[in-house]
Parts: C-alpha cells; sequence; structure tokens
C-alpha cells in the first residue's frame, strides 16, 4: 500500500467483485435473459467473466453478441436475478469494514454501480447492508457510468462532500480511472474481477488485497 495525506470523508464502494462475489449469479441471469429474448450465440463464461463491471452494451459489443432490443434484456435480467441471488455471496471482511467505517468516525459511505438504481437497492437490502449507506448511486438516465467522473461527482455533490475527500473502493480499471477522473484517491481490491497485474497498470493510490486492509487505509488518513 502507499500513503496519502488526503482528508478522507467519503468512501465510495463498487459492488460486484468488490463487495459481492457475484460472477455465477450475473453470468446465469444473462444468459437466461439473452435466451429469452431470442439471442442464442455462445456466452463464454471466463470471457464474460473478465469484462463484469463494464456496462452490458459494452461487454456484448466486445464479445459480438448482436441485441436489438436492450430495454426488453434488461427488464427480463432484472426479473431473474434474485432467481440466482443464492450464488451470490459477501467478500470476507465486508461487514467488519462498514462497521469500522460506521463506528463513530465522520465518514460518509456510498455505493457506486453500473446496475439499475432499483436492483442496487434491492441486492444491498438482501444483503443487509443498506443501513450503512449514506447514499446507493445505480444506473441512471442521463448519468454516465464508470469510468466516467460524472456519477462519482454526482454523489459527492449528493452527501456534500468535495471528491478530493473521497476514496473510491474498486476491483476493475473502470472504478480506478473514474476515481481519477473525479480527482479522488483511488484503492484497488485483488480479489475480484481483475488481476493484480491489470489493476498495476492504471496505477491506483492504494491495491489491497482484503477489505481488512482498508482499515489500515482509513487510519493513516487524517480524517
Amino acid at each position: 500500500m502507499n500513503s496519502t495525506n488526503a482528508n478522507i470523508k467519503h468512501v465510495c464502494f463498487d459492488l460486484d467483485g468488490t463487495l459481492i462475489e457475484s460472477r455465477i449469479t450475473i453470468y446465469k441471469t444473462t444468459v437466461k435473459a439473452l435466451r429469452e429474448v431470442g439471442v442464442n450465440d455462445p456466452v463464454p463464461e471466463k470471457e464474460f467473466n473478465s469484462m463484469i463491471g463494464m456496462h452490458f452494451i459494452d461487454m456484448f459489443k466486445n464479445m459480438n453478441i448482436e441485441l436489438k432490443e436492450f430495454e426488453e434484456f434488461i427488464g427480463i435480467y432484472k426479473n431473474y436475478y434474485f432467481d440466482f441471488i443464492d450464488d451470490s455471496v459477501l467478500y470476507p471482511g465486508v461487514v467488519d469494514a462498514l462497521s469500522f467505517i460506521n463506528n463513530g468516525r465522520d465518514i460518509k459511505v456510498s455505493l457506486l454501480t453500473t446496475k439499475g438504481q432499483d436492483q442496487a437497492e434491492k441486492i444491498i437490502k438482501h444483503f443487509k447492508l443498506d443501513n450503512y449507506f449514506n447514499f446507493i448511486m445505480g444506473r441512471r438516465d442521463g448519468i454516465a457510468h464508470k469510468p466516467s467522473a460524472e456519477p462519482l461527482l454526482f454523489i459527492c455533490n449528493q452527501i456534500g462532500i468535495d471528491a478530493k475527500d473521497t476514496v473510491i473502493v474498486g476491483d476493475t480499471e473502470l472504478d480506478i480511472n473514474c476515481g481519477k477522473n473525479a480527482g479522488a484517491v483511488t484503492c484497488g481490491v485483488t480479489y475480484g474481477y481483475r488481476t493484480k497485474e491489470s489493476l498495476k497498470e492504471n496505477s491506483p493510490d492504494f491495491l489491497i488485497d482484503n477489505l481488512r486492509e482498508l482499515q489500515t487505509v482509513l487510519k493513516n488518513s487524517s480524517y
């Protein structure tokens, strides 16, 4: 880990690959929804998993899957997602990390995910994490998604915290670059859906192997 002189007042977490191991759920739901809308192209699981975190449109484009009715697909995907929710689990240390942040520290906590707003809220409630968050930011009309700075800056504006006093925690280059574009501190997690090497290529301020190490990052900041 590196060090920072930032005055951390806000921790923004990614969802999939950071708080929740959800690869199986996402893959099964995607394949089922594609079949429902008449898309029978093969969906290589390894290739699919390597792109989790990206917007579905970008993922399908990279896999040469032509999807004409995207909104229909998304609606079906949301309907089926919770059929496979039991294949998802919290990563070790999630509750401890959130409890540490919430325990008498003047630090806001938010979630930033490319999942739809309603779906993000349902997932957080399913895992009984909703009381830990000050703000949940899913995909919203008119607001760009990661790696644009826009969704993170939107969160910062809503909770009244400057981006420079924010650390974004995530497992992909999208999270890191979103943070960099917004002027935030960036923290990559190596246990998620990208390799440690690929994360290093994006030069996050911190790189942690588990969420216990996030507590050290926060202890060393001047909050």
